[in-house]
């Protein structure tokens, strides 16, 4: 899995380097799908369920899911959210980022995705053996509501292994020191996604493209995450 986490961390640092106004969300996901093959990895998403593309690729409103399309070219100022996954040998890996494309559309917008990213790392924080499984969530909406957002509820991160989604399930929300005991060996992608505006989402018409129910902007952070004997550590970790 450690392997398979460097992977998808490569694939990430390749495909931010490709957003720029102009391009499709379509050529992210060549890049994305040739990097990870090159390495004799296999896109865990391809196929997924049905999903037909080999990341996701969520602009402004849509928060997880969006589908990569010729037809869908980036401008200045949009909220990109990248979700990646790759399979080596069987073992998966999760990771997802937000960016923004040329300069931010606002000073909320950037507040937004520090906001996430920063959720992100107090969940990780709480990751240990003999911690508990709702402190991450907890973490998670600290952070979000401190800064004036709202987590989403209807999508949650999960166990990962040799699945893409095992349990158990882990909300981005809730009360610490309830659910399963962390112990070392359990695997968790970690990911919050959080709106501007009302944590309520809804599905479009393709199926899969799950957006914000108000408009509002999302943002949505991830990192493949491993219980071990003094702490954790972090599989898809960059750089």
């Amino acid at each position: 899995m450690r392997r398979a986490g460097r992977i998808v961390a490569g694939t990430i640092d390749r495909v931010v380097a490709s957003v720029a106004p102009g391009r499709t969300t379509a050529d992210l996901n060549a890049v994305a799908e040739a990097y990870i093959r090159e390495r004799d990895a296999t896109p865990s998403f391809l196929g997924y369920r049905g999903y037909p593309a080999s990341i996701c690729t969520s602009l402004n409103d849509e928060v997880v899911h969006g589908i990569p399309s010729k037809k869908r070219e980036l401008k200045e100022g949009d909220v990109l959210s990248l979700d990646f996954g790759a399979i080596l040998e069987g073992f998966q890996a999760d990771s997802a980022v937000t960016v923004f494309v040329g300069r931010p559309p606002s000073e909320e917008a950037v507040k937004l995705v520090r906001a996430t990213e920063a959720s992100l790392e107090a969940a990780i924080s709480q990751v240990r053996p003999g911690g508990r499984l709702s402190d991450i969530g907890h973490a998670v909406e600290q952070v979000a509501l401190g800064a004036g957002f709202q987590v989403v509820r209807e999508y949650v991160g999960h166990g990962i292994g040799r699945a893409m989604h095992e349990d158990p399930q882990i909300p981005n929300y809730g009360d610490p020191g309830r659910g399963p005991e962390l112990r070392p060996g359990l695997v968790l992608a970690i990911e919050p996604m959080v709106n501007v505006g009302d944590w309520r989402t809804r599905v479009l018409a393709d199926g899969w493209t799950v957006v914000t129910d108000d408009g509002s902007l999302s943002a949505h952070f991830e990192h493949t995450v491993a219980v071990t004997e003094d702490g954790h550590e972090v599989l898809t970790a960059r750089g």
